[in-house]
């Protein structure tokens, strides 16, 4: 409640020349998750905060990452669940009722007091590290433990359906809850990659555009499961997520975004390798039958390329498994085949006709960078700022 707001009690009785007063409604205490991406809005400065422009981001990024600084507002009341599956909630730094916490002694002094005990329970434990992103090819957000939690409590409103799409076969990016109609792009990327230099130029040289106001764009590093011969899981990658969503509806539903990812394609083949990309991928569903998946590499390199050396994995693999009895084919053509090369072989001796191909490929951990932190809140810092949006100034005014 406000500064010097109370309670008054009256007996029923009602004089015409009171204010009649307004009623006033206590929601379920209990009811707030920190894992719930609908209470969060998060921007990329305190000004871009206090002026309503807010970040776009997957669902898992929603959810304030490893290296974000979260504000609960001066002067507002809130309670939270803070059940986690991972334990632990790492945080760059937590400001409550104005006070800045960027180390664990001190939140952990703070923690054990009476009013924290009424803001924070469950069973998450938080850790603050005043720690920005490293690498300036991005961090990976740090959610994705807590994915199915943060679904589940996104959906439990509706029953934890997703929202009926208007787009022939939708897709899911990677740290988001549901299907989306739109395109999105995988990064390929060297050390020299910088994640907000090359959002910068998404954003200056694209999304500035009349044509493209109405799409959204969130950029991150994920890691992205991988498989072999689209069969066999492998192990996951870290590449840069770029997710589009545009504001159109029924057959012209993702056409927007279609159009900017083909745009941000083509300027990966002309210009990619002086940011430090090596290929894009794009995934795109639309209203129409459009959809479909293509890539393209740094240089100008054709995706064709990618499909033929796949081809030719998978023409080898076969001859391999069928060379070792592991698989039968009909045709006796191919047994010629082998025959016809040890011939050649037995005649012609050793050789090195073949070709190298490098293996060693420079990688980037780590997250975007920030800087130096809020103004007392005072810095204009580039990292990304959360706020509990549960209450706002308004409760002052009651």
């Amino acid at each position: 409640m406000a500064p010097g707001a109370g309670f008054a009690a009256f007996d029923g009785s009602w004089d015409p020349g009171c204010d009649p007063g307004s009623a006033v409604s206590f929601t379920d205490a209990e009811h707030y998750k920190w894992h719930d991406p609908a209470l969060w809005h998060a921007a990329s400065s305190l000004e871009d905060l206090e002026e309503g422009k807010y970040i776009f981001a997957v669902d898992e990024e929603r959810v304030p990452c490893q290296y974000d600084d979260v504000i609960f507002q001066p002067e507002t009341s809130f309670r939270v669940n803070v059940d986690s599956s991972e334990r632990m909630i790492h945080l760059r730094s937590i400001s409550i009722m104005g006070q800045k916490f960027t180390s664990d002694t001190a939140f952990a002094e703070y923690m054990q007091s009476g009013s924290a005990q009424r803001q924070f329970h469950g069973n998450g434990t938080f850790q603050v590290t005043n720690t920005r992103c490293p690498d300036k090819s991005g961090c990976e957000c740090g959610n994705a433990g807590e994915h199915e939690r943060i679904c589940a409590t996104l959906l439990r409103d509706s029953g934890s359906q997703c929202p009926a799409l208007a787009c022939k076969d939708p897709f899911q990016p990677v740290g988001h809850c549901c299907e989306i109609c739109g395109a999105t792009l995988s990064l390929e990327y060297t050390s020299g990659f910088d994640i907000r230099q090359y959002e910068n130029r998404i954003r200056h040289a694209f999304l500035s555009l009349p044509k493209y106001a109405g799409v959204q764009l969130a950029i991150s590093k994920v890691r992205k499961p991988q498989t072999f011969l689209g069969i066999v899981p492998r192990d996951s990658i870290p590449v840069i997520q770029i997710v589009l969503l545009d504001d159109k509806m029924g057959s012209q539903t993702g056409t927007n975004a279609e159009q900017l990812a083909e745009a941000i394609l083509r300027d990966i083949a002309e210009h990619g390798d002086s940011f430090g990309i090596v290929t894009g991928t794009v995934q795109i569903a639309t209203g129409s039958n459009s959809s479909g998946q293509r890539g393209v590499a740094a240089g100008g390199t054709a995706a064709g390329i990618l499909t033929g050396l796949l081809g030719l994995l998978l023409l080898s693999t076969m001859l391999f498994l069928y060379r070792k009895g592991l698989i039968r084919l009909p045709s006796a053509r191919l047994t010629g085949l082998w025959d016809r090369k040890g011939a050649q072989d037995a005649v012609a001796g050793p050789s090195d006709k073949g070709f190298d191909m490098p293996t060693d490929r420079a990688e980037s951990h780590g997250v975007c960078p920030g800087e130096e932190v809020l103004k007392e809140m005072t810095s204009k810092d580039t990292g990304i700022y959360f706020v509990n949006p549960l209450y706002d100034e308004t409760e002052l005014a009651v």
